[in-house]
């Protein structure tokens, strides 16, 4: 109930599933919304070209979310949910962003959030998530001091990337079903540089490990 008490609450600021900039025309299709509680998106976004490499996707999606409005603008903000998914046919597509989350927090950076996306919706087929992005409207912002981005309750998909208005990418592997600890990497140009490691016993809390240079 607290879930569709916040939805409630964006639909009224945002206006009925509009867009960021507000109410979309009535000739464009819905790009996000909310179906039986959970917020689905649609796709593929057309801001990121899609890859057989799904890190040439990853690289994408900051520039891309940036120009949206208000991504940059700190307190002021808005953050944005999205999600990586293939089409079982060994190409990386983005989903459209969704701004939907709960408006009664949010009155600083720190507590800016977005819904992550449950369903994507792609009229050429069955689609397969395997990641959910979300942004950050300031910046330094780093998932080693957002722990709500690190609880096993948050982790829906296989990785989880987040980065910030600098374009600062990080990476989370929660190997939520493995005996093993999770992983966090930094993007430093064209490759991932582990930085972090949730052990097992604290990935319910996020509690994380930091693995020096």
């Amino acid at each position: 109930m607290q879930f569709l008490r916040g939805l409630a609450l964006t639909w009224v600021s945002w206006g009925w599933l509009g867009c960021a900039s507000g109410p979309s025309p009535v000739s464009e299709p819905a790009t996000y919304g909310v179906q039986e509680g959970r917020v689905w998106v649609s796709g593929p976004w057309k801001a990121v070209a899609p890859s057989r490499d799904a890190d040439d996707v990853i690289d994408q999606l900051c520039p891309a979310i940036m120009r949206l409005p208000r991504a940059q603008n700190g307190d002021h903000g808005q953050e944005y949910c999205g999600v990586i998914y293939t089409l079982e046919d060994g190409t990386y597509y983005a989903s459209h962003p969704s701004p939907l989350g709960d408006t009664r927090v949010g009155r600083v950076s720190s507590e800016k959030n977005c819904y992550v996306p449950r369903v994507v919706r792609d009229v050429r087929g069955q689609t397969v998530p395997i990641g959910d992005y979300h942004s950050h409207p300031w910046a330094p912002s780093p998932m080693t001091t957002s722990r709500r981005d690190r609880v096993a309750a948050t982790q829906i998909y296989s990785i989880r990337i987040q980065f910030d208005k600098a374009c600062h990418l990080q990476k989370l592997i929660p190997y939520m079903n493995e005996a093993r600890p999770g992983e966090l990497y930094e993007r430093r140009g064209k490759s991932w540089k582990l930085i972090g490691l949730i052990r097992p016993e604290n990935k319910a809390n996020g509690a994380i490990t930091r693995v020096d240079d």
